[in-house]
């Protein structure tokens, strides 16, 4: 074994992994583990902000990869997919097999979690059949003892034949120690005995007597003969056409080896009885066995009430009876919050950049600018850009962290459990419920998300319905609309109020996702649900400020980056569009009168429909389109309060049932421009990508006649 990355130069890298070496003399370490064990915690501590995220090479999943110094030496640390076997169940189980396989790292540290050592063995055994350069990170040492469970890591070390290091990476315990173990092994390779795993008789014969054949084949190539064996028998075809790929040796065409293994599969079943397709469930069994074994001998527990207290949280808000409506109160807590919260801050923000504006107007009066110079980067760029920034700024930095910190604290699993039996009532993915709680900050993350998804049927279908939850972008004309028309201005509980109509939205955007998950699983995508294991892991106190900043960063700067990018355009746009006249109409009239036959069909007037189609770059600029649109000169009206926006729309003829069908076309309609490429990108089909804007605007355009329709029959309006 003792892979080495010398051999392969370091173009190799680059051209197999799009990893890129300073030197000959970095030091490559792969990275691994299974989900939920901090393996990004040990990353970000050991890595610091030297970091750099990308796809790997041909997929869809991100490769990071940092850098760090120790010792004088530079360690580039390649983060694999989290991951629980390498068995090639899925893309993220390939390409982290095929990295240690064939990116050659000069060890591979892999992650487990101490508080459930047992289920983190199954990969380290996989891993050590693989190669001898393993480190064992034994992480969460604090949430074990807290657990009442002990590790012996010596004992560990000496039945592995590894390092193994116990450490704390939230606190940076341990972390010293694992980097002079990497600097150690990575300059004096590990020499032990390989690993027995003890697979049934007949299986082990069968590995011994394919070995000689594949060790000739495989050469000095460095890759486990052994191992390589015993996955040919298995039928692996991922590896097959891998080693062919990276080392450039023929096996699929070797008519000797390969009638060799159709021999010994033969004589697997008929002389010693085994049924070939069940042969990786006595592999994974005979893998299983050994970690119990192994983690009986280290592992010690004592009775804890903090595990005790878990299972007893876990009782309550995963029970048939009470999950759902508590994961629903959770969610109307953080609404009322972000309603409450965003108010106040809205105001201040918006007094702040129309007080900029009349500066920026004083300043362009006293140069004796022209006044369609005035009007389009005052009247019509930069108040766009101030509505945009006061109305979505506050409520995404309040719902973000929030979120977030449900999240650290481990409850979006235990969403996806009280969902599971619903979308798989649906012929869809548990894990959908999942990606559809991305899509709340934005459907393009909600779509990368579905590659979590094995399934490449229930991939798609999560794809296609992640649209129909309301993303962050139209959060602010949800919020707007149901505190004007519905609940109504100055009540006494207008925030509560407010909050049930925007959860009485989701549930209405959640049971339409189920409804058009069965229609898919019926028609276009017809199948059956796949089985998955969803781990719960233990509650953890949030790193609140951690939280925050992350947040803030990663998901409230980065949309309303994206929506000051397109609202700066649009504004422009809306303004020459206002400004320019035929006759004494101008086009944005004459666009408006065109699509109100149609609009007023399903309960929404020209300029809504039009707001709606010109802010298909984004969700955010609707409602500064739509107001800029109903202004005779073509600016928008010191909006600086509810009150002001309610009169506005109120004279161009708004109603309450217009205020609903806005809102039910708002939750029902096209992606925006980056979702569509996201999905353009994930499913590389421009045929799901047509469907997925299809689907939810018919279906947008279906429910809004529907409910139009019915109330003026019924002489509600």
């Amino acid at each position: 074994m003792g892979l080495t990355i010398q051999s392969t130069g370091l173009n190799t890298l680059k051209e197999r992994f799009d990893v890129d070496l300073h030197s000959p003399d970095d030091v490559v370490i792969a990275l691994a583990g299974n989900p939920n064990t901090g393996k990004s915690t040990v990353f970000n501590a050991l890595t610091g902000l030297k970091q750099h995220t990308g796809n790997w090479p041909g997929k869809t999943v991100v490769n990071a990869r940092g850098t760090f110094t120790h010792k004088s030496k530079n360690y580039v640390v390649i983060d694999l997919p989290g991951t629980y076997s390498l068995l090639s169940n899925s893309v993220e189980e390939e390409i982290a097999r095929d990295f240690i396989c064939f990116g050659k790292p000069h060890a591979v540290v892999v992650v487990a979690d101490s508080t459930c050592l047992e289920r983190n063995l199954n990969l380290v055994y996989q891993i050590l059949e693989i190669t001898n350069q393993v480190v064992l990170c034994v992480n969460l040492i604090d949430e074990a003892a807290k657990k009442g469970i002990t590790v012996d890591c010596n004992a560990l070390s000496r039945e592995l034949g590894i390092p193994v290091i116990p450490t704390n990476a939230r606190e940076g315990k341990g972390l010293d120690r694992l980097k002079d173990t990497l600097h150690t092994v990575s300059h004096k390779p590990i020499t032990h005995s390989p690993v027995t795993i003890h697979y049934p008789p007949s299986i082990i014969q069968a590995i011994d007597e394919l070995t000689p054949s594949v060790t000739d084949i495989l050469g000095n190539s460095g890759l486990d003969p052994r191992w390589t064996a015993l996955r040919l028998l298995d039928g692996d075809t991922t590896i097959i056409k891998t080693i062919e790929a990276y080392l450039g040796i023929t096996l699929s065409d070797n008519e000797t080896l390969m009638k060799e293994i159709h021999a010994m599969k033969e004589n697997l079943i008929h002389e010693h009885g085994l049924d070939m397709n069940h042969f990786r469930e006595q592999i994974v069994h005979s893998i299983i066995k050994k970690a119990e074994k192994t983690a009986a001998s280290v592992v010690s527990t004592k009775e804890n009430k903090r595990r005790d207290f878990d299972r007893k949280i876990d009782k309550v808000i995963t029970s048939k009876l009470l999950g759902v409506p508590i994961m629903l109160l959770l969610l109307g807590l953080i609404f009322w919050i972000t309603i409450i919260g965003a108010n106040y801050p809205s105001g201040l923000l918006s007094k702040l950049f129309f007080n900029i504006e009349d500066q920026l107007t004083a300043f362009f009066n006293w140069a004796g600018s022209p006044d369609w110079l005035h009007g389009i980067l005052v009247l019509g760029l930069f108040r766009t850009l101030g509505w945009v920034i006061s109305v979505m700024l506050p409520p995404m930095a309040i719902f973000f962290p929030l979120f977030t910190l449900l999240e650290d604290l481990g409850y979006l699993p235990r969403i996806a459990f009280n969902l599971d039996y619903f979308f798989k009532k649906c012929c869809a993915h548990g894990k959908q419920a999942l990606t559809m709680c991305m899509g709340f900050g934005c459907n393009a993350a909600g779509v990368t998300s579905c590659r979590i998804i094995d399934s490449p049927r229930e991939r798609l279908i999560a794809i296609i319905t992640n649209n129909f939850v309301p993303c962050n972008g139209r959060f602010p004309t949800l919020i707007a609309l149901a505190t004007i028309f519905i609940v109504g201005i100055g009540s006494r509980f207008s925030s509560v109020i407010g909050t049930l109509v925007i959860l009485l939205t989701i549930i209405l955007a959640v049971m339409i996702t189920f409804g058009i998950s069965r229609l898919l699983s019926k028609t276009l995508l017809k199948g059956m649900p796949s089985s998955f294991t969803l781990e719960l892991p233990p509650y953890r106190k949030p790193q609140i400020g951690k939280v925050i900043v992350r947040s803030l960063i990663d998901r409230t700067l980065f949309v309303l980056g994206r929506a000051i990018v397109v609202a700066a355009p649009a504004g422009i746009l809306i303004w020459v569009l206002q400004n320019i006249m035929f006759g004494d109409i101008s086009i944005l009239t004459h666009c408006a009168n065109f699509l109100d036959p149609f609009a007023s069909l399903i309960g929404l007037d020209g300029y809504i429909l039009m707001a709606f189609i010109l802010g298909f770059p984004a969700n955010e600029i609707v409602i500064p389109i739509l107001i800029m649109s109903y202004m005779s000169t073509g600016a928008m009206l010191e909006l600086d309060s509810l009150s002001a926006l309610k009169d506005l729309l109120v004279n161009n003829g708004w109603t309450w049932l217009t205020a609903v069908c806005t809102m039910l076309f708002s939750l029902n309609h096209f992606p925006c421009g980056t979702a569509l490429l996201t999905i353009k990108k994930e499913t590389k089909s421009t045929k799901w990508t047509i469907l997925s804007f299809i689907i939810p605007t018919v279906t947008g355009i279906l429910v809004c006649f529907i409910v139009a329709q019915g109330a003026r029959l019924l002489g509600l309006v």
